[in-house]
C-alpha cells in the first residue's frame, strides 16, 4: 500500500514539474533534421522498419497518444481498423477489445513485450493505463501464437513506453486540461539519448466526477442514478546504457492506478473498484559476433483489482514472470533466423481460494525472415508446454510480392491457441458451479490476403481474412441436476474485409476506412456477442498557418449482448461525430480543444450500461 501511495505522489509531483522548466531557455530544434524511419519490433520479434513489415500492422505514434485529450486507451484503439470495444459505463470500468472479432481473452496485450492479460479472467486492466504516458502502440492483426504463445488468436497489442535508442537531445512535454463532468487532467514527460545513455519518464494525473454508468436495463441489483467518477495516476519510464557498440542493457516500467466508482444497486452509494497494473522489463542485448545477436530479458507484471460493492469486498490478483532468451542469426544480408527460448511463471490469488494457483509454461520457437528481390517470406513455429494442460504447437507462413515499388500483394496463414484461465480451470465448488481442470486449449486457424499501395501522398489497403475457432470454452454448461461447469463445446468462424484509404491534398489530410465482419457462432448460427458487422470511419484535418482544424466520424452497426441474439438484448447502431482544433501560440506552447460526441448520441456498448454524451475538453500543451 505504501508503494502505491508513494508512486501516486511521485506521479502527481512530476506533473507539476513544467512550472520549473518554463524558467529555462528553450532549445531550438536542429535545422535540416533527417526524418527517421519508424522502427517496430512486435511483428517479427526483431527491429525492422515499418515499411518492410509483413502482415496487417498498425502503429499509433506518441503524438497521437499525447494529443488524445481525455480519451481512454480503449477509445483510441476503437478508431483503429479491425478493432471494436465495449465498456461497462466509462473509462474507469471493465472494458474489452475485439481484435478482428476475437474476444478480449483471445487477443494478447503486452507492455514492452511483457504479457499483462489477467490470467484469472483473461481480461486487461485498460482503466489503469493512461495513453499520454505511452510512446507508441504496435498492433498485429491475425493469429500470432507462433510468435508469442497463448492468447494471441486474434492478434497482439504491444504498448511501448521506451523511445527509440538513437541519439537525440533532451526533450520534454507537459499538459494541463479541464473538461466536462469536472474532468481535470495533467501530465509531464521527458526523454533523451546521449553519451551512450537513453532515458525517459512520463507521469499523469486525472480525475473526473464522471457520469451515470448504468440505466434501468442493467437490473435492480446494479442500477443507481448517481454519477460514477474516477481518479487515475500513471507513471512510465525507461533507462538504457550502451557500454560498447552492440552491447546494451535496458530497463522499462509502467505503473498505473485507477480508483473508479461503479453502481451496485440504488441502496449502495459508495461502491468502487481499485485497479492497479504494473509491468517491468530488464533486458540485455549483446552482439556476440557479427552474425549473432543475443537478447536476454526478464519481465514481471502484476495486476490487482479490489472492489467494494453490495455483495461485499472482493480482491483478486495475478503475477506473471517471463524469462526469454532470443538469438538472432544473420545468415546473410537478406536472411535472418531467430531461436527463442521462453519460460512463463503464472500465479493467481483471490478472495475465493482457487484449487490451484500456479502454472508454468516452457516454450521454444523459430522465426525466419527472408527477402529475395521482389519476394518476401516470413515463417515461424513455436512449441508450448503448459503444466497441467499439455503441449501445443503453432505455426505461421506469410508471403509478400512487390507488384511495383508502390504496390504489394500478400498472403498468410497461421494457427493460434488460448490456454484456459485459472477461473475456467480451478474455481472451487460454489452455488452449483465448479471449474473444469480437464479443459483443452482453444485453437484457431487464420488465413488472409492483402493488397497495399503506398506513395508519397496516398495510402490504400485491402485485407480479407477468415479465422476459424474450435474447442471454444463455454463457461457455463449445466446438466439436468443444474450442476454447472466450463466445457469445450463452442466453435465460431469469423470472416472479414477491411478497407483503408488516405490522401494528402496540400494542407488537408483525408482518411476513410470500413470494416465488414461476419462473426458467426457455429453452434447456433447466430452473431457472436457484442460484434458489429459494419464499422465506418471518416476523418479530415486541415492546417492553416498556426492553427489546425479536424473532424472525425465513426459509425458502428447493431450488435447483440446475448448468445441467442434476442430482440431484448439488441444494441442499436450509432454514429459519433468528434471535432478538434489547435492553435500554436509559439514554438513551445499550443492550445487544444476537443468536442466529442457532438450530437449527444445515446448509445450502449454493453447492455444496461451508458456511454458518455456530448463532452468538451480544453487543453494547454507545451513541448521543448
Amino acid at each position: 500500500m505504501n508503494f502505491t501511495l508513494h508512486t501516486r505522489a511521485l506521479a502527481l509531483a512530476a506533473c507539476f514539474a513544467p512550472a520549473l522548466l518554463f524558467a529555462q531557455t528553450p532549445t531550438n530544434p536542429a535545422p535540416n533534421v533527417t526524418t527517421l524511419d519508424t522502427i517496430v519490433a512486435t511483428p517479427a520479434r526483431m527491429a525492422q522498419p515499418l515499411d518492410k513489415v509483413m502482415g496487417d500492422v498498425t502503429v499509433i505514434q506518441a503524438e497521437s497518444l499525447q494529443n488524445a485529450g481525455m480519451q481512454s486507451m480503449t477509445a483510441i484503439l476503437a478508431r483503429q481498423p479491425g478493432l471494436q470495444i465495449y465498456n461497462s459505463g466509462g473509462p474507469q470500468t471493465l472494458s474489452g477489445i475485439y481484435l478482428r472479432g476475437a474476444s478480449p481473452q483471445q487477443s494478447l496485450v503486452l507492455v514492452n513485450g511483457m504479457r499483462i492479460n489477467d490470467n484469472l479472467s483473461g481480461a486487461t486492466n485498460w482503466a489503469a493505463i493512461d495513453p499520454s504516458t505511452i510512446e507508441r502502440i504496435e498492433i498485429i492483426r491475425g493469429s500470432a501464437s507462433s510468435l508469442y504463445g497463448s492468447n494471441a488468436m486474434g492478434g497482439v497489442i504491444n504498448i511501448i513506453t521506451k523511445p527509440g535508442g538513437q541519439d537525440r537531445p533532451f526533450s520534454a512535454f507537459g499538459n494541463v486540461g479541464v473538461g466536462s463532468d469536472s474532468t481535470f487532467k495533467t501530465g509531464f514527460g521527458f526523454s533523451g539519448a546521449q553519451n551512450n545513455w537513453n532515458y525517459s519518464l512520463a507521469a499523469s494525473y486525472a480525475s473526473s466526477d464522471g457520469f451515470n454508468a448504468t440505466n434501468p436495463d442493467s437490473g435492480p441489483y446494479t442500477y443507481n442514478q448517481d454519477d460514477d467518477g474516477y481518479t487515475q495516476t500513471s507513471l512510465t519510464g525507461s533507462l538504457g546504457y550502451e557500454w560498447n557498440p552492440g552491447q546494451r542493457v535496458d530497463l522499462t516500467f509502467l505503473h498505473g492506478y485507477n480508483h473508479g466508482d461503479f453502481d451496485s444497486g440504488k441502496d449502495y452509494q459508495n461502491t468502487y473498484g481499485i485497479t492497479r497494473q504494473q509491468a517491468y522489463t530488464l533486458g540485455s542485448t549483446n552482439q556476440i559476433t557479427a552474425n549473432w545477436e543475443s537478447i536476454l530479458s526478464f519481465g514481471y507484471s502484476k495486476s490487482d483489482y479490489d472492489s467494494q460493492a453490495s455483495y461485499g469486498r472482493s480482491e483478486i490478483g495475478t503475477i506473471q514472470r517471463q524469462y526469454s532468451w532470443q538469438n538472432n542469426f544473420t545468415l546473410n544480408q537478406n536472411n535472418v533466423l531467430s531461436l527463442v527460448l521462453e519460460h512463463l511463471d503464472e500465479r493467481a490469488s483471490g478472495s475465493s481460494l482457487l484449487t490451484r494457483q500456479h502454472r508454468d509454461t516452457n516454450a521454444v520457437g523459430l522465426i525466419y525472415r527472408g527477402d529475395f528481390d521482389r519476394h518476401h517470406l516470413q515463417a515461424s513455429v513455436r512449441h508450448d508446454n503448459i503444466s497441467s494442460i499439455g503441449d501445443k504447437t503453432t505455426g505461421s507462413l506469410g508471403y509478400d510480392y512487390d507488384l511495383s515499388p508502390s504496390l504489394k500483394l500478400g498472403v498468410a496463414a497461421s494457427t493460434g491457441f488460448r490456454a484456459p484461465t485459472f477461473a475456467d480451470l480451478y474455481t472451487p465448488l460454489s452455488w452449483g458451479y465448479q471449474g473444469n481442470p480437464n479443459l483443452k486449449p482453444e485453437k484457431s486457424k487464420n488465413i488472409e490476403a492483402s493488397l497495399r499501395y503506398q506513395a508519397n501522398d496516398t495510402q490504400l489497403s485491402l485485407v480479407v481474412f477468415q479465422n476459424k475457432f474450435r474447442d471454444l470454452i463455454n463457461p457455463y454448461v449445466c446438466d439436468a441436476m443444474f450442476n454447472c461447469t466450463a466445457e469445450n463445446t463452442d466453435k465460431a468462424t469469423i470472416r472479414g474485409l477491411s478497407l483503408e484509404a488516405s490522401h494528402q491534398f496540400g494542407n488537408t489530410l483525408f482518411s476513410a476506412g470500413a470494416d465488414f465482419l461476419n462473426p458467426k457462432d457455429d453452434t447456433n448460427g447466430k452473431t457472436l456477442v457484442r460484434r458489429a458487422k459494419q464499422v465506418y470511419r471518416l476523418s479530415v484535418s486541415h492546417k492553416l498557418d498556426n492553427a489546425e482544424l479536424g473532424a472525425s466520424y465513426q459509425f458502428v452497426g447493431k450488435r447483440f449482448d446475448d448468445k441467442d441474439n434476442t430482440a431484448a438484448k439488441k444494441l442499436g447502431g450509432y454514429g459519433l461525430l468528434n471535432l478538434h482544433a489547435s492553435y500554436q501560440f509559439n514554438k513551445n506552447l499550443q492550445g487544444q480543444i476537443y468536442w466529442n460526441n457532438v450530437t449527444d448520441k445515446k448509445y450502449n456498448t454493453a447492455y444496461g450500461y451508458n456511454s458518455q454524451g456530448s463532452n468538451v475538453f480544453l487543453n494547454l500543451a507545451w513541448r521543448m
